[in-house]
């Protein structure tokens, strides 16, 4: 066993350490869960944890195929030898699918528009027919999709395209038992049972993502897509999945301070006693919420401190307390360690849990850390 490191900037010493050990384990946890294969979802880098070293470790344990929102995104995994069946779904219209095509990458269709474009610029492709399943956002409408099926049928006798999938997303697969999944579960099925009356055979179905993978078993059809959960983020609080993010970064100034003393910008909060400060080199430009000024905390020599005043766009200030002993260059554990969890953080911002994932800054040094193959 050996590890790899990747450090992206050393613009500034804050330290993002994302451990793919994490990503292993819940990808062995999703597709024991799983009624059928695994895609593993690296969009957005692997939800900013590296897509192909996701995809990698995601693929020795245990997924089958990988899938992406764009073309782009697929074709970084193509680039980096990976072989596995890529499924691309969130195309324009005027997308370069004769390139996907040539790369072996599979494109969702979610309407004629998209369906025609494929056909006239990259004959042959493999195609999922995307069905809106009660999102209102991507996929082809109820009313729309009979059309579809048989235009998708026509083509595909015609040898210009294969329609080897279907797929749908629910929006709250966290919640089987509402009104919304069990319509979403029923409009998929009638989806298949229209695209198989005009002709069609898609080998997959996938309606399932991270939250009705763990929850919601009558969703999961012949493939289940999980992208959120890999790196550890579990919609259904079932506890069954881990985070592999350590953020720390170091005390650049330390000072005692008076009571009354007021802090950063508009002077948000104001020391309640005589204490001492410490300054971070991280601030909203790097990924940290604003939303969590004089909200969130850090852990510093194993005990909790208090992000006080506002968060700035370099920096952000901690109240070590009265009786520290901190130096400067001390490190402070920002995300995991001694500090708090992703969810914390989402929790003192009022974000998802990947707005904080995605959202670090180009400044922040990453370091992965996992077994190479």
């Amino acid at each position: 066993t050996r590890y790899i490191g990747d450090w992206s900037s050393d613009v500034c010493s804050s330290d993002l350490t994302l451990d793919l050990g994490a990503v292993a384990a819940n990808t062995r946890v999703l597709a024991r869960r799983a009624s059928g294969e695994l895609m593993a979802v690296v969009k957005a880098d692997g939800f900013g944890h590296g897509a192909v070293a996701v995809a990698r470790v995601a693929l020795d344990n245990g997924a089958t195929r990988l899938g992406v929102t764009s073309i782009a995104e697929a074709l970084e995994l193509r680039a980096a030898g990976l072989h596995a069946p890529v499924l691309s779904w969130l195309n324009p219209v005027d997308a370069d699918f004769a390139a996907a095509h040539a790369a072996d990458v599979a494109i969702a269709v979610p309407g004629l528009a998209h369906l025609e474009a494929v056909v006239s610029s990259a004959p042959g492709a493999e195609v999922h027919l995307h069905l809106d399943t009660g999102m209102a956002r991507d996929g082809a409408s109820p009313q729309e999709w009979a059309l579809l099926c048989a235009a998708a049928r026509r083509a595909e006798r015609r040898g210009l395209v294969r329609v080897t999938g279907l797929m749908g997303h629910l929006p709250c697969g966290e919640s089987p038992d509402s009104a919304s999944s069990r319509e979403g579960r029923a409009r998929f099925a009638w989806g298949f049972g229209v695209a198989r009356s005009r002709g069609l055979r898609p080998r997959h179905r996938h309606l399932a993502t991270t939250a009705a993978t763990l929850a919601d078993p009558a969703s999961h059809h012949t493939v289940v897509r999980v992208g959120a959960g890999l790196v550890g983020i579990d919609p259904t609080g079932s506890g069954l999945l881990r985070s592999g993010v350590h953020l720390a970064a170091p005390l650049v100034t330390v000072r005692r301070v008076g009571a009354g003393t007021g802090v950063g910008y508009g002077h948000s909060w104001t020391a309640p006693r005589a204490t001492v400060l410490g300054l971070l080199p991280l601030g909203y430009a790097d990924g940290l919420p604003r939303a969590a000024s004089s909200r969130a905390r850090v852990g510093v020599g194993g005990r909790r401190c208090d992000v006080v005043g506002r968060i700035s766009m370099d920096m952000s200030v901690i109240d070590l307390g009265p009786d520290a002993v901190e130096r400067e260059g001390a490190s402070v554990d920002v995300i995991g360690g001694s500090g708090p969890s992703v969810a914390e953080w989402a929790a003192w911002s009022e974000q998802l849990e990947h707005e904080v994932l995605t959202g670090f800054g180009p400044r922040v040094q990453r370091r992965t850390l996992g077994v190479v193959r």
